[in-house]
Formats: C-alpha cells, sequence, structure tokens
C-alpha cells in the first residue's frame, strides 16, 4: 500500500487515502526515525515550496526509498544515512543548493548501489566526488567550480551513459588519460566551457557527443581522438586553433562522425583530412577567405554545409568548389563578400542563404542546374532595378526568395520577372526585442 504525507508547522503527520509514495515538506524536519518512515513503505520524498529553505539534509530517510528530491533550497551538509543505505534508490536531485566536497561525506551512498540519476549541478563543488554509486547512468555536476577529477574518481561507473561537466574550472592537469577510459559506455560528454588546452586523452570508444566549446583548446593532434572511434557528433566551436591547431590527421580513425563544428575557430581554410561520410560541417565566423577546387572534396557525403561569416569573395570562390557535393541541401553563405552567385552548385540544393553579401547581379546561369531550390536568401544585398536578368527563375518553379525589403527597384523588378510578392516575416531570422523592419517573400511563379 502506498501513502502520501502531508508535513505543517502545526500539525502532525497524515495518512490519507491510497496515493503515489510521496513525502512534500514544507517545515525543517521532523523528528521522527527512519524506522518510523520505513513502516509505510515511503518511494518518494520531495522539499517543495517550503518558505524557509534547509540548509541541512535530513539525517535519516526511509530504507525503501527510490526517488529524492531536495533541489532548489540551500543544503550545505549531508549525512552519511541521508542517501546511504537505500537498496532501492534510483534518483537523486540536489542541483541548486550550496554543497561543497567537506558537505558531501566521502560515503554518501554507501549501501545504495542502484541509483542511475545523479543531480548535482549548480553547487559549490571544487572536484569531482569519490565514491559515487557504481550504477549510475546519468551524472550532472554542470556550473560547479570543478577543478579536478581525482584519479579512479570514475573508475567504477561501467554503466555512466551520460556526463555533464561543462561551466567548471576543469584544467589539462585535471585530467589524465584515464579519467575517462574505462566509462565504457558513456555516449555523452559536456566539458564546454571550462579551461581546457587539449582535447582530453583517454576518451573512450563508445562516446557518440562530444561538447568541447568555449574551452581554450588550441592545438588537436593527430591520434588524440582515434580512441573515440564511435563518435558522431564533435563539438570545437570557440576554441583558439587558427590556422594551425588542427594537424591534417586530427579526425583520423573517426568514420561515423556526422556533424563537426568549428565556429569562431580563427581557420583561414577548410581543416584538411575530415572524415568521408561527414554530413554537416559548420565553419561560419572563421577567416575563410578562398575555396579552391580540391577544398571539399574529401566530404561528397555532405548535407548541410555553413560557410557564413568568412571572408570569401566571389574572386576566390573556384567554379569546382562545389561540384562534388552531389548530396548537399543546404548552403549558407550569409556574411560574406559575394557579388555573385556561386557557379557550380549541385543540383540537389534546396536552400541557399546569401543574406549580407554584396551579390549586385542575378543571371539565369548559376541557377540552370538548381530545379530543387526551394529557398534563396538574398537580404542586404546590392541588387538594383536592371541587374535582374530575364529567365533567372525558369528553372526552379518553386522557389521563394527571401528578401529584406529595400530600395523599391528590387521588389519592382522582381514584379517584373513574374514574381509574387507576399509580405511575410522571416523565419529564419531570429526575433529582435522592439519593433521588427518589413519583410517580403518573393515567391515565382
Amino acid at each position: 500500500m502506498a501513502w502520501t504525507f502531508s508535513f505543517s508547522p502545526v500539525t502532525s503527520p497524515r495518512v490519507p487515502s491510497t496515493s503515489p509514495s510521496r513525502i512534500t515538506s514544507c517545515w525543517r524536519f521532523l523528528t521522527m526515525s527512519s524506522l518510523a518512515f520505513a513502516t509505510f513503505g515511503l518511494s518518494t520524498f520531495t522539499i517543495t515550496n517550503c518558505p524557509q529553505t534547509l540548509t541541512v539534509a535530513p539525517q535519516f530517510l526511509p530504507h525503501s526509498l527510490r526517488i529524492a528530491d531536495l533541489a532548489a533550497n540551500q543544503l550545505m551538509e549531508i549525512y552519511p544515512l541521508t542517501f546511504g543505505e537505500k537498496p532501492e534508490l534510483r534518483s537523486v536531485y540536489l542541483h541548486d543548493n550550496q554543497l561543497t566536497n567537506t558537505g558531501l561525506p566521502f560515503d554518501a551512498f554507501h549501501g545504495s548501489e542502484a541509483v542511475t540519476t545523479l543531480i548535482l549541478s549548480s553547487n559549490q563543488l571544487s572536484y569531482l566526488p569519490p565514491s559515487l554509486p557504481s550504477s549510475l547512468v546519468r551524472l550532472h555536476l554542470q556550473n560547479n567550480q570543478i577543478a579536478k577529477v581525482p584519479r579512479g574518481a570514475l573508475g567504477r561507473q561501467s554503466q555512466l551513459r551520460e556526463l555533464y561537466l561543462q561551466h567548471n574550472r576543469l584544467s589539462d592537469a585535471g585530467l589524465d588519460a584515464t579519467t575517462f577510459s574505462k566509462l565504457k559506455s558513456l555516449e555523452y560528454l559536456d566539458l564546454s566551457n571550462n579551461r581546457l588546452g587539449e582535447v582530453p586523452e583517454g576518451l573512450p570508444s563508445s562516446l557518440v557527443i562530444l561538447h568541447l566549446g568555449r574551452n581554450q583548446i588550441h592545438h588537436v593532434p593527430a591520434g588524440r581522438l582515434s580512441g573515440a572511434r564511435g563518435l558522431q557528433y564533435l563539438l570545437l566551436q570557440h576554441n583558439p586553433l587558427g590556422p594551425v591547431g588542427l594537424e591534417p590527421a586530427a579526425f583520423q580513425g573517426l568514420r561515423g562522425l556526422h556533424t563537426l563544428h568549428l565556429y569562431a575557430n580563427g581557420l583561414e581554410e577548410v581543416p584538411p583530412g575530415l572524415p568521408r561520410h561527414l554530413r554537416a560541417l559548420m565553419l561560419p565566423h572563421n577567416r575563410i577567405s578562398k575555396l579552391g577546387p580540391q577544398a571539399l572534396v574529401a566530404t561528397p557525403f555532405l548535407v548541410d554545409l555553413n560557410l557564413a561569416h568568412n571572408r570569401l569573395t566571389s574572386a576566390h570562390l573556384h567554379h569546382l568548389a562545389f561540384c562534388h557535393l552531389g548530396h548537399l541541401q543546404t548552403l549558407d553563405l550569409a556574411g560574406n563578400r559575394l557579388t555573385l552567385l556561386p557557379q557550380g552548385l549541385p543540383g540537389s540544393l534546396q536552400v541557399l542563404r546569401l543574406p549580407r553579401n554584396q551579390v549586385n547581379s542575378l543571371d539565369p546561369e548559376p541557377m540552370t542546374n538548381l530545379s530543387m531550390l526551394q529557398e534563396l536568401h538574398l537580404g542586404h544585398n546590392r541588387l538594383r532595378v536592371g541587374s535582374i536578368m530575364p529567365g533567372t527563375w525558369q528553372e526552379v518553379p518553386s522557389l521563394k526568395v527571401r528578401a529584406c525589403e529595400g530600395p523599391k527597384g528590387v521588389v519592382g523588378e522582381l514584379g517584373e520577372l513574374g514574381v509574387r510578392v507576399v509580405p511575410k516575416s522571416d523565419p529564419f531570422m531570429p526575433a529582435a526585442p522592439g519593433p521588427q523592419p518589413q519583410r517580403a517573400v518573393f515567391r515565382a511563379s
């Protein structure tokens, strides 16, 4: 039989009719032994909506406990038997408290070897707590002050699948080659927003998603990532890699890599040695000024290519740069210095983004092979009356041309060429606070 207890400062516990087992406490905790709780077979303990938040955790909780939620209090201390000796305990939520390593005892989970979820994010931990349950599947430690993972701290967590360590103070000195090597089931590892200077060693082969954005990584040597041969998503954005930070064999062995984020890394060219089966390559906000005929030849299966906000010019964009990309569907070239539509675009292309360039004319030739093109974004360019040649849209009957409404000459020219003008906000532009400029969608008819 399951019971619900409701505590208040002025009343004793009440035993209503059967319902999901839960303790909801808005008091400092009644002086009752753990045996008293165990008598009722309680499974869930939650402290919510308390006018006075807790600074110390309950010293005893029921032996039968399955879920403990003490999040969003001001806890500074946990007792050994708060969560210890609970063989049925599965989930513990301790985020948004003030726990330090001193307040979390070494044997906090002794005898509780069935815990699969432990949330310790947004506390004041300075190193990864030792003696965590070996049964963990999800471990959240983000938004702490963790500068070190002690050797062997993750040596028993062979079932761990998700590890969140972002927004901490981890440096290379706080990790070693064995830190993650025994996590044979790990699929998601987030180390973003730390102080790492290199990609960690000893990454497990089970890893699917690795997030290393916003660190201080300046060099990715050959072979450093090869152990994570199951990797599908790699995020390296906002690291000072520069023009020589990625060695040609940096991605060697990552045959299953699907998506690679290299946003704002100071790159001056498309990196060499990219995995052949890469589907999405994100390179915006770098310093790439040219694309030669071989720049993308190694990645023929790309579906999504983002080169926005680089330094590309039409003179240094080779007409064969994209011709090998027979699966490409989305190409983003926004915020460059292009004056013409690129030549040699693949017939598979569905979305072409060219806003915030210097495009001053349109003619039919670049569009002849683009029968599948559905969206062409041309806002904030230099198009004028007479700069759009007749027949430009002839091969793309389903095309929608999106552009911020600027000089009337643009709208007038498109109208003369049989383009229906429909006022509409552009869903591809993020909303900004305050009044928005009028936008128009031009639909080819």
